[in-house]
């Protein structure tokens, strides 16, 4: 990807952050980025286009996490706690409401999206999972695949505004809370030891 069309999904998503994806059309980020309609037709041949790219570069700078950090020698309750906070950084600013309305406006392109983030953050999960059990910090008793599928329907379940009405529930505040618990859920005795010491570093709930 190049650093022109990086630049320019940026802005889409600071975009959407700002009015919401029923607003993002190619007229309305033509004036947010002061470029041209016809340059970004050029890229961007319609809305749905430039809604399913945003979401592309949204999965890649997830992906990306596990790239920039060489989580090899990483105990595995770090690594969640580091791509815990790295999510934080990067994307818990979007609100529940964008779900739903992508949902409801783009329903090809969401299930589409969905289909391949719970791919992803399942294969990871079922590897950290099965690296805590061999460093003797996550219990010996748990079922991997029932875990990681937890673990996504509870990420699933914070987008749900009808759980979790945005007015009343800060995202970040949801995602810290569901992090804590499932880890406390999954790590053994000493596991939550280093846990309670990792998060003196981290800003956790």
């Amino acid at each position: 990807m190049g650093d022109k069309l990086r630049i320019i999904l940026s802005g889409a998503r600071e975009f959407i952050l700002k009015y919401g994806i029923k607003e993002l059309n190619i007229h309305n980020l033509g004036s947010f980025l002061s470029m041209s309609e016809k340059e970004l037709l050029t890229l961007f041949p319609n809305e749905a286009e430039l809604v399913e790219r945003v979401l592309e570069f949204e999965r890649e700078s997830f992906k990306s996490i596990f790239d920039e950090n060489n989580f090899e020698d990483t105990n595995a309750i770090e690594i969640l706690m580091i791509v815990s906070q790295e999510m934080s950084n990067r994307f818990l600013e979007l609100s529940p409401s964008f779900t739903t309305d992508l949902k409801d406006l783009y329903p090809e392109i969401y299930h589409n999206h969905i289909e391949q983030r719970v791919d992803f953050i399942s294969m990871k999960m079922k590897i950290n999972i099965e690296k805590g059990i061999r460093q003797g910090i996550y219990r010996e008793d748990l079922s991997i695949e029932l875990l990681a599928r937890l673990y996504i329907s509870r990420l699933l379940d914070l987008h749900n505004p009808a759980f979790f009405p945005s007015e009343g529930f800060s995202f970040k505040v949801l995602y810290d809370v569901m992090i804590d618990n499932f880890i406390r859920g999954i790590a053994n005795d000493e596991g939550l030891r280093h846990y309670k010491k990792l998060r003196r570093n981290y800003k956790m709930c």
